[in-house]
């Protein structure tokens, strides 16, 4: 597997005039030891189709095409969206036509953006000397995620391609450590907030390994850390995920106050969040910290429709 080390990086990124941007959030691998662990980690197959967000210069989407079906490469630099088809050509041709390039800003990423090229799919079975019909299906949409996430949009990115894509069934993304620890976060922890509830309403989210600074370019102030999701389906609730994102919202605005409180404007009144609260199985003098995302649904269910 040929993979970028040091010295290819800065070469591209000097061919190319990159200097890597606070603002898009851009610390590009260097370690090739690192991207191999992390599609290791991420236990991806020959039957998925995986999403990468933000794959710059290519040092983890290099890793990823000789182990899976395809990936699909969201890039929102009109310069490093042009160049990763060459670079994969001319590092790994055998396995070049299983990459897909979306130029995106992947906040804003459709479903449509991302659909597998089934002509692509047909001329790696004929590369391969198989028929296309011989071969597993290729799935319409990305099944997995991994990906160095930008650090600056990591939570929002990662909140909307779970929203849009139920097709992902696991991911593995490397963000910031503070933030990987409150994603991963259990309820009653002094760092659960936000994050850690939008996520798990997803999925069961852990930790999965630190990563050293050293192993980018240029190298970051922050650690940084692995972060593991495998999908699950959401409480069962007749809130929708608004609804209940509704209430996370509200109380975690202010941590410190009590859920009736807190909640006194979702409701209306602090007597309404009361009620809600009491109906819902919830102590009012409660505070957002101490829920699990199922309970947080069934306060949205016993929202007050009348206000």
């Amino acid at each position: 597997m040929s993979l970028l080390g040091p010295v290819e990086v800065r070469a591209l990124a000097e061919k190319l005039g990159i200097r890597p941007t606070k603002k898009l959030g851009q610390n590009f691998v260097i370690d090739g030891g690192t991207v191999r662990r992390i599609v290791r980690v991420a236990e991806v197959t020959r039957d998925d189709v995986v999403i990468e967000i933000g794959p710059g210069l290519g040092s983890l989407t290099l890793a990823l095409l000789p182990e899976v079906a395809r990936v699909v490469a969201v890039e929102i630099d009109p310069v490093l969206a042009a160049q990763l088809p060459v670079t994969v050509t001319e590092m790994d041709p055998e396995h070049a036509d299983r990459l897909s390039v979306v130029h995106a800003d992947a906040l804003k990423v459709t479903p449509d953006d991302l659909r597998a090229d089934r002509g692509d799919h047909a001329e790696d079975a004929d590369r391969r000397g198989a028929d296309a019909d011989d071969l597993p299906a290729l799935p319409d949409l990305p099944t997995a995620l991994v990906a160095n996430l930008p650090y600056n949009v990591s939570v929002p990115v990662l909140l909307h391609l779970l929203e849009i894509l139920p097709s992902l069934r696991r991911g593995l993304v490397m963000v910031q450590s503070e933030v990987a620890d409150r994603l991963a976060a259990p309820p009653g922890s002094r760092i659960y907030g936000v994050p850690s509830v939008k996520a798990a309403w997803y999925a069961d989210v852990r930790r999965a390994g630190p990563v050293g600074r050293n192993v980018f370019w240029p190298a970051p102030n922050v650690d940084s850390g692995l972060v593991s999701l495998v999908r699950r389906d959401p409480p069962e609730t007749s809130a929708t995920r608004e609804e209940v994102f509704a209430v996370v919202d509200a109380a975690f605005a202010q941590r410190r106050k009590t859920l009736r409180a807190a909640l006194a404007s979702w409701a209306g009144t602090p007597a309404a969040a009361e009620q809600a609260l009491v109906q819902a199985g919830v102590q009012p003098s409660a505070r957002g910290e101490q829920l699990g995302v199922a309970d947080f649904a069934r306060i949205a269910e016993n929202r007050p429709r009348h206000r």
